[in-house]
């Protein structure tokens, strides 16, 4: 699997799936989640609708991940998953873990071969960076799966560099993925990566299996 890190604007990236920061309600928000919807269309949240009518009539929990259409984006699904709220008090690692796992497994379903992520939880679900990157690069590096290149959308230089830190550190003897590095600074969001937690999803919850519904670039070794 190629790891790919672009500064800018995850909406306009064109990948099989986009992966959604989004709120348990599924029904939209602000950061990535808000950015997505107004990029996507009304399609995008007609889907939410139905599977909160269906499936997840309390919500998405934290860890899991979902499938809709794309609507309007330059891809053909959009992924959600609802990161944990960061807690000096509980350990909630692997609840982040778990997001991109579950939306690599969702992916592989859906026979999604590019894949983006933004860093799920660091907006106002206010996960330290530099220890969000690193659960995201090692648990990317460690699923198995079939999709080719996970692409890291990041919004600032900030979030950018922490993970090319971790993208480009050994793992200590084990073969490393081929990976590139880039910036778009002419699409950089400066969003906030989720919006507030709705009452429905605090972050504590258990991850269980999802049922889902149907630049220049420099090339590094990891």
């Amino acid at each position: 699997m190629n790891i790919t890190l672009v500064r800018g604007d995850i909406t306009d990236q064109h990948v099989d799936a986009i992966v959604n920061a989004a709120n348990s309600s599924l029904l939209g928000g602000g950061g990535v989640d808000g950015a997505i919807h107004r990029r996507g269309g009304p399609d995008i949240l007609a889907e939410c609708r139905a599977l909160r009518a269906s499936h997840y009539g309390r919500g998405l929990p934290t860890g899991r991940a979902v499938a809709t259409t794309a609507g309007r984006l330059s891809a053909r699904w959009v992924i959600h998953t609802v990161g944990p709220v960061f807690s000096a008090e509980e350990d909630r690692s692997a609840l982040l873990a778990s997001c991109y796992r579950e939306s690599l497994r969702l992916a592989d379903e859906l026979g999604a071969r590019t894949v983006a992520f933004p860093a799920i939880s660091t907006g106002v679900y206010r996960w330290p960076m530099d220890d969000a990157a690193r659960i995201a690069v090692q648990t990317v590096r460690s699923t198995e799966t079939a999709v080719e290149e996970t692409r890291f959308v990041l919004f600032d230089e900030r979030a950018y560099e922490a993970f090319a830190e971790h993208v480009h550190m050994p793992t200590g003897g084990h073969s490393h993925s081929g990976v590139e590095t880039g910036r778009d600074s002419d699409h950089g969001s400066g969003t906030a990566e989720e919006e507030p937690p709705s009452e429905e999803g605090a972050g504590g919850t258990s991850p269980e299996p999802a049922v889902p519904p149907k630049n220049q670039r420099r090339r590094a070794g990891a």
